[in-house]
């Protein structure tokens, strides 16, 4: 027996890192789930789906830019009609775009927001209205990060975005509370491909200073992030709302001060 026995989830971003993690997780949990990555080329989304399914659980992919209304739609249309039902959500698609201020372009700021920040707010609208009617007590998580709490050199768009995830976390757990229906958030410190593609001075001093102040000394892995994503998915936190749990290795602060 799992924890998610019969639930149902989608996880944007999943052909990699965190959200391949994430949907591992979860598939284990005994949930089904709807994986998703934007490139139709790589479609790591079908290798993320084909893992699970080896190991004996329920995927299906599905190749879609978040940041279209009508791939919002198409992801829940898609765990409806192949699983029965949606449950939960995890918003978790990103990228970086990095520039210093002065030197970003309107293209730079558009793709970060897009995907971080309108893509989350397209699937959890279109999960709500399939929730609502089908009175589903539904779990929405969204992935944001210390940055948008304290800010970063070069990043005034992913800020931006992953601030304007906590402001609608809080925001859509007091809407939707009426409804039976969590909305939490988690900031995650682990290493991922996105940390790789970074410039190296940013990335050494996120592995080196950031993770030499953690106290746990180090930087987590994407499978130290998924338990929490495991734990906000299921009935057990049904008593947590509107909260942005930190899943550093650090207690009670992101160590980015």
């Amino acid at each position: 027996m799992g924890k998610l026995d019969g639930k149902v989830a989608i996880v944007t971003g999943s052909g990699r890192g965190l959200g391949r993690a994430f949907a591992i997780a979860l598939a284990n949990e005994g949930c089904s789930v709807v994986t998703n990555s934007v490139d139709p080329e790589k479609k790591s989304a079908n290798q993320t789906a084909e893992e699970i399914k080896k190991a004996g659980g329920k995927a299906v992919p599905v190749i879609a830019s978040i940041a279209l209304k009508a791939s919002a739609e198409l992801l829940v249309d898609t765990a409806v009609k192949e699983f029965g039902r949606l449950d939960i959500i995890v918003n978790n698609a990103g990228i970086t775009k990095d520039a210093l201020l002065h030197k970003m372009t309107e293209e730079q700021w558009d793709d970060c927001l897009n995907v971080h920040l309108k893509g989350s707010f397209l699937l959890s609208q279109a999960a709500v209205k399939n929730w609502i009617e089908n009175r589903i007590k539904g779990k929405i998580i969204n992935i944001t990060s210390g940055v948008g709490i304290h800010g970063n050199l070069g990043q005034t768009n992913y800020a931006a975005a992953k601030g304007g995830l906590i402001a609608m976390t809080k925001t859509h757990s007091k809407e939707l509370v009426k409804y039976g229906i969590c909305v939490n958030a988690v900031a995650p410190l682990a290493r991922t491909e996105m940390f790789n593609n970074m410039r190296d001075e940013l990335k050494n001093w996120m592995f080196d200073v950031m993770g030499k102040k953690n106290v746990l000394q180090k930087i987590g892995e994407p499978e130290d992030v998924a338990p929490v994503i495991v734990f906000l998915a299921s009935d057990d936190s049904h008593f947590v709302s509107g909260q942005i749990i930190c899943a550093t290795g650090d207690v009670g602060e992101l160590p980015w001060d």
